[in-house]
């Protein structure tokens, strides 16, 4: 799911991380959002509010605003460092690294965040719009481009298209392709919700505290994908 890299990766493998990953981001979305009011999975709304504050000219405003797209910047960034740095070295562990950061983001904000709340909400959020940039920079790299999971405005988009060429394409292996690739963006979205419908569920008993959840899910596919080529080698082995 994690490790397969380039040519390696097939169709299961991208519906694996993206049902994952995107339950993930559904769930920090509404939990961040819930906690401190704040967009914490995409800047597109941030964006918006920075232009506005700028031009109210209330710029110091607007710099606190583009903090939340520049950590989401830094996160996308950080990430790929990472990826390119450790595929010089190992490339089948090239997420391991994001992943554990992502997850230990997720585990420190669910622990320290009724204190935070209180003291300083936007470290909640400049920390969740971290850990999102990441998420989002990781998967696109690993998918190369076909999965992103924190925001549903592209996903919409490219549904739409492959939905009005499935009128025009008559041969069954270019239906096929779209049919695939229309079932990977379904899946998508029904996890992104599905991940917020359980934040909502899970934030009225837990507070913020529920993050832990997308915290242990991000460890549990890391040591699913450990166990699962530990087990392929072992088999390869007998074979040989």
């Amino acid at each position: 799911m994690f490790s397969h890299i380039g040519k390696a990766r097939t169709s299961k493998h991208n519906l694996g991380i993206a049902s994952l990953l995107s339950f993930v981001a559904g769930l920090v979305n509404v939990v961040g959002f819930f906690s401190v009011q704040k967009l914490t999975t995409n800047v597109t709304g941030h964006f918006a509010f920075f232009v506005d504050e700028f031009f109210k000219l209330n710029f110091e405003n607007a710099f606190h605003v583009a903090l939340f797209v520049i950590f989401f910047f830094l996160g996308a960034f950080f990430a790929n460092f990472m990826v390119e740095t450790y595929s010089r070295i190992r490339e089948s562990e090239t997420y391991i690294f994001p992943i554990i950061t992502e997850a230990i983001i997720l585990g420190v904000i669910a622990f320290t965040g009724s204190y935070l709340i209180m003291e300083n909400p936007d470290v909640i959020a400049f920390s969740l719009l971290f850990a999102m940039g990441m998420q989002n920079s990781l998967v696109t790299s690993i998918s190369k481009s076909i999965v992103r999971t924190t925001h549903l405005t592209g996903l919409f988009t490219d549904m739409g298209i492959e939905f009005s060429q499935l009128f025009f394409y008559k041969d069954q292996f270019h239906k096929r392709r779209l049919l695939k690739s229309i079932k990977l963006r379904l899946t998508i979205i029904f996890m992104f919700f599905f991940g917020g419908l359980s934040g909502g569920v899970l934030f009225e008993r837990f507070g913020i505290k529920s993050l832990i959840v997308g915290s242990a899910i991000l460890v549990g596919g890391l040591l699913y994908d450990f166990i699962k080529i530990k087990f392929i080698l072992r088999r390869r082995r007998r074979r040989l």
